[in-house]
Order: structure tokens, then C-alpha cells, then sequence
């Protein structure tokens, strides 16, 4: 896509920005893990290539054409996957029209991945990030892609805070979405969504509302209208803090991460001394125990905070209370004064 002369809107320069910064984390390492799939007669001297995730709403597509606009200048190739969930009526053909567009725009390659979208007790929305999550993967891997960019802005990051606390989570949760996660990069976290509406209309861009986006059945939706409601009570701005927490929280979450991966491999295998264990930093610990409770086999997903408070209690308030019953059927036993964690079939 060639640059046209003139100035952009605001929402449309503040946008292209932040794409820059993030291609540019490729443009000063050109060869790394990027081209055309290894074999191909181009796997040499092609420019890498980064895919953006685009559903056909505002967000993607003001991300895909600031991507289209700042990719060759960068010396990089801009191309696209559309994820059809098949969860609307029209999906097909909504998938279609925003394939059509971001061809319009100059990206190439672009695809259309169609998903069969399996709750399996897991919720919808849930089941269809999974399979979209991996339809992206699966792209990547096959047209070599550098990076895959995804459209979350300052207001998806805001809601997921607010949806951590009113769960009551801890500092991990709180930091709500990284920007970056092995490829995938997420350059709008910076950028409201109205800026993303206002880009995608300047440039004459056509966008798809996904209804789901408007049912209060989804805790994301009632999210989205309590931020709203609490700008309208509490004045702009809310929106805005609650990422701005993100931020601190991820980067003293990050701090505590690898306090607590350094503590686990000075603990070595267990049994665990309870003199090594009370000795770790209480914030520290948390995290310990999880990490011990995976490493012996429990879901990372069904490791609550009951859980660790409940292995905590062996170390803090220990009157000889019997085990503690954790995920995947292990047991969290204290004798004396050594803790250790084992399937309840070899413990008991």
C-alpha cells in the first residue's frame, strides 16, 4: 500500500504510531524467525512477515490499515487472517466482506479460517478465544509469520481490570492483557476504542457490530457498560486509570514471578524443609505453592486461591491439621517439619 500524501486524522496518526513501535521490534532484527516457511525459493531475501487477527469490527480494521500504511516503510510484510467463529447467522459472509476490504487495503496474504467453536463446559466465549487462539497459531506456522497483531484497545484492557476485581483476583489477573505474549502483539492497549471508530471512518472503512458485543448474558458486556457508567458518575478518565494499573501491576507482577521461579529452583525437590518455605516472602510464596502444585501434576486452570491459602495454612497456622486435598487428586501433607506434595494414591 503506497503512503498518500497528506496529514492522517489524529485517531488514524496516534494509531500508526503504535503499530510503528511494535514493527519496529522486527525491523531491527529482520532474520528473526520470519519469512516464508524454511525450504521455500524465497526463505532467504523475503522481508518478514507479520499477520493481523481481524474480525471485521473497528478495532481490527483500523489496526489492519495503520499495519497496511507503516509495514512497507518498515521493510515488512502486512498480511491478514479472518477467524470465522460460525456463531452468527451471516459469520460467512461478514468473514468475507472484511477479507475483501483488508485485500482493498493491501495486506497480503489474507485468509479465511473457519473454526468449529466445541464449549465443552467452558463457555462460548471461552471455547471460541480457544479455537481462535489456535486457528492464528496454526497460520502463523504456515505462511511463517513474524508476529501476529491483535486489535484489544485501552477499553478491552479497562474491562478485563474490572472483571479481575471484582473477582477478587491477585496482581497477575489485575495486569490484565500483556502487550506481548510469545507472537502475538497487541498494539492498541494504548487506544480507545472510540479513536479505533473514528480511524476506521476517516479512511472510509466499513464495520461489522458484533451483537454479541450488546448481550448482557456475557460478564465482558456488563463490564463494558459499568466502565461506561462509571465515567458518566465518577468523570472521564476511569477507563484510562484502570490501564494505567494494568501497566504498574504487570510490571510488579513480573518483579514477583521471577522472585517466586528463582525460590522454587533454590527449593530443589521436595520434601520441603517448613523452615525454607516460611522463610520466602508471604507475596513471594503465593506463587511458590502454585508453581509447586502444577510441577506435581495439578491444572494450572483449577489452582484457586483456596487452594494456596489452604497449603499457606501448613506454614502459618499449623495446630497438626490433616492434608490438604489440591487439583488433579494431590495431597499437600505436613510431617514434622517437612511439607511435601503427592498423589493421594501414594500418600494415603
Amino acid at each position: 500500500m503506497s503512503r498518500p500524501w497528506g496529514k492522517p486524522d489524529a485517531a488514524t496518526a496516534a494509531i500508526r504510531v503504535a503499530v510503528r513501535r511494535t514493527l519496529a521490534e522486527l525491523s531491527s532484527s529482520p532474520a528473526s524467525g520470519t519469512g516464508p516457511p524454511a525450504g521455500t525459493a524465497a526463505d532467504a531475501v523475503a522481508p518478514p512477515l507479520v499477520l493481523v487477527a481481524c474480525s471485521g469490527g473497528a478495532d481490527s480494521l483500523a489496526l489492519a490499515a495503520a499495519t497496511a500504511f507503516e509495514g512497507p516503510a518498515a521493510g515488512i510484510r502486512a498480511g491478514a487472517v479472518v477467524v470465522d467463529h460460525g456463531l452468527q447467522p451471516a459469520s460467512a459472509e461478514v468473514a468475507a466482506r472484511a477479507a475483501a476490504t483488508l485485500i482493498t487495503l493491501g495486506l497480503g496474504p489474507v485468509e479465511m479460517i473457519r473454526v468449529e467453536v466445541t464449549t465443552d463446559g467452558a463457555g462460548v466465549e471461552a471455547a471460541a478465544r480457544a479455537a481462535r487462539y489456535r486457528a492464528l497459531e496454526e497460520a502463523a506456522d504456515r505462511h511463517g509469520a513474524a508476529l501476529v497483531l491483535l486489535g484489544h484497545t485501552l477499553d478491552d484492557q479497562a474491562e478485563q481490570v474490572l472483571l479481575g476485581l471484582v473477582r477478587g483476583s491477585g496482581a497477575r489477573s489485575l495486569a490484565g492483557m500483556p502487550p506481548a505474549r510469545g507472537r502475538f502483539r497487541r498494539p492498541l492497549l494504548s487506544i480507545t476504542r472510540d479513536q479505533c471508530r473514528a480511524s476506521a471512518a476517516a479512511q472510509g472503512l466499513t464495520w461489522w457490530d458484533d451483537p454479541m458485543n450488546e448481550d448482557p448474558a456475557f460478564a465482558r458486556v456488563r463490564a463494558r457498560r459499568a466502565v461506561a457508567d462509571l465515567e458518566r458518575d465518577l468523570g472521564p478518565g476511569v477507563a484510562a486509570a484502570l490501564a494505567r494499573t494494568a501497566s504498574h501491576l504487570r510490571t510488579d507482577a513480573d518483579h514477583l514471578d521471577a522472585a517466586a521461579d528463582a525460590a522454587v529452583s533454590a527449593l530443589g525437590g521436595g520434601p520441603w524443609p517448613v523452615e525454607a518455605l516460611h522463610g520466602i516472602p508471604a507475596a513471594v510464596r503465593s506463587r511458590v505453592w502454585r508453581r509447586l502444585l502444577t510441577a506435581a501434576g495439578a491444572p494450572a486452570s483449577q489452582v484457586s486461591t483456596r487452594h494456596v491459602e489452604a497449603c499457606d495454612a501448613l506454614l502459618t497456622a499449623w495446630r497438626g491439621q490433616g492434608p490438604v486435598h489440591a487439583p488433579g487428586a494431590l495431597l499437600v501433607r505436613r510431617s514434622g517439619s517437612r511439607v511435601s506434595i503427592a498423589p493421594s494414591a501414594l500418600v494415603e
